[in-house]
């Protein structure tokens, strides 16, 4: 499939801004579904490494596909030969694409009764999916090949589609796979292998072939593992975003205002609304895409506060309905006005250091000053609340990320960080979890435990 840039990006303020009758069968309960559901859902692009592009229904075709997008019902996500790309659901299921992928996002519906429904249809390539597990109610299906997969119970496990066959290997429960040979019933440690020249039939394995992207699956599902529950905070109705708060900042008990959030590495004069882009979707215009690593949560749901001596906080809550707007409940003087979307047209249209997408070849070491907010740094760097305290302390700090996955590709990071060296002072990295206190500053505050604090240092 040839895959185009799609459609321009606007500047501004001068800165880069053959088994079709059993294929309908399995459809046709979704066309009527879908009919009676038109309730909008969004998922979460969040990750992306190299080249990878997104049919988002705007009649461009295949665009540029950035950190943060919001992925809607009927959204295409292809990447290329350098690519990889992770998507995260409401719930915390999570969902990876390898190089040469192309997965159609053929339902994200709520049922007018409440529930979920999920229709994911992979026609090329491979991907990894961690399920957390539906609640009453809720529908989750995978097709691939033919085949279809409807999960209720919490499973992690791969799908390889090829030309002439398919592939299911399961890491982690249970899972049927039903297409027109009949049912492969598979459990953790088994694969079924498809022959799709021969009417889909199946053949079952006892174990699972080693694929060179398991390694990475791995490493990003143990991230989201250890992130998703390692604050103290854990009042979030959705999962979607929250291991990269728990990750690239710190909750804080302000008073006044209550629990609150603060990125790592935002200094004197940043804002929340540095660095993005107004991105267009047809059927509820524009909505803001953050750069920054976190940038989920904070800007469809909550708002945006200005915490006079503390800088910029959010505050989580609003969790009726995500907004494509920023909300920012207190300003920092009047004259403060959050950006605003385009008045016409589609086009996406940048804000300062634009939208993020990591390279495909990133650096070996990764510079951190204040002010980026996070813009740069890989996951799994070892502590980075300490990395924090070193840039408040030294006024940069050099990060170190992990050397190539060579059973992946020789020139490509795992996109999984390690290690961190201060300048000039220098220190040893700690454990993956956060220390005990916040990086201190003048007329900081100490700490409460559990990754919360009383109060946040002070500006």
């Amino acid at each position: 499939m040839e895959i185009g840039e799609g459609s321009a990006l606007v500047r501004e303020g001068g800165l880069m801004l053959k088994r079709v009758g059993w294929w309908m069968l399995l459809m046709l309960p979704l066309s009527v579904a879908a009919m009676a559901d038109s309730h909008v859902r969004i998922v979460r692009l969040s990750s992306v490494e190299g080249s990878v592009q997104m049919d988002r229904n705007t009649g461009q075709g295949y665009e540029k596909a950035f950190l943060n997008m919001p992925v809607v019902q009927g959204a295409v996500l292809a990447t290329k030969a350098d690519a990889r790309a992770e998507v995260e659901f409401e719930d915390g299921t999570t969902l990876r694409l390898t190089p040469d992928s192309t997965l159609e996002f053929t339902e994200l519906a709520l049922r007018d009764a409440g529930p979920r429904a999920s229709t994911l249809t992979l026609k090329t390539g491979q991907m990894y999916l961690n399920f957390r597990g539906s609640q009453k109610g809720e529908e989750f299906t995978v097709l691939f090949a033919g085949e279809r997969m409807r999960l209720t119970e919490e499973a992690h496990f791969r799908i390889d589609v090829a030309p002439d066959t398919a592939e299911v290997a399961v890491f982690k429960g249970e899972v049927n796979v039903e297409g027109a040979a009949g049912t492969a019933e598979l459990s953790k440690g088994k694969s079924a292998t498809f022959d799709l020249t021969d009417g889909d039939k199946f053949s079952i394995a006892k174990n699972i072939e080693e694929d060179p992207y398991d390694e990475w699956d791995k490493q990003q599902a143990k991230y989201h593992d250890q992130y998703a529950k390692s604050s103290s905070y854990n009042s979030y109705p959705y999962g979607y975003g929250v291991s990269d708060l728990n990750y690239y900042g710190n909750y804080y008990n302000v008073p006044g205002y209550g629990m609150m959030w603060q990125p790592f590495f935002t200094g004197v004069g940043w804002n929340p609304y540095m660095d993005g882009a107004w991105v267009f979707y047809p059927g509820f215009g524009y909505t803001w895409v953050s750069s920054y690593p976190w940038g989920w949560m904070p800007y469809m749901y909550g708002g945006w506060n200005y915490v006079s001596g503390y800088g910029w906080m959010w505050a989580p809550g609003n969790w009726s309905n995500w907004t494509s707007l920023p909300r920012v409940t207190t300003p920092p003087n009047r004259n403060f006005g959050p950006p605003r979307p385009p008045n016409r047209g589609t086009a996406t249209v940048v804000v300062g250091r634009g939208l993020t997408a990591a390279s495909a070849i990133p650096p070996r070491r990764v510079l951190v000053t204040p002010g980026t907010a996070g813009l740069g740094v890989p996951r799994g760097v070892s502590n980075l609340r300490k990395v924090s305290g070193q840039v408040e302390k030294s006024g940069f700090a050099t990060v170190q990320t992990a050397p190539p996955n060579r059973s992946i590709w020789s020139n490509s990071n795992p996109g999984y960080g390690t290690s961190t060296t201060a300048a000039p002072h220098g220190t040893s990295s700690g454990s993956m979890g956060r220390t005990s206190s916040p990086p201190m500053r003048t007329g900081g505050m100490s700490s409460g435990g559990g990754g919360r604090v009383s109060a946040p240092p002070h500006r």
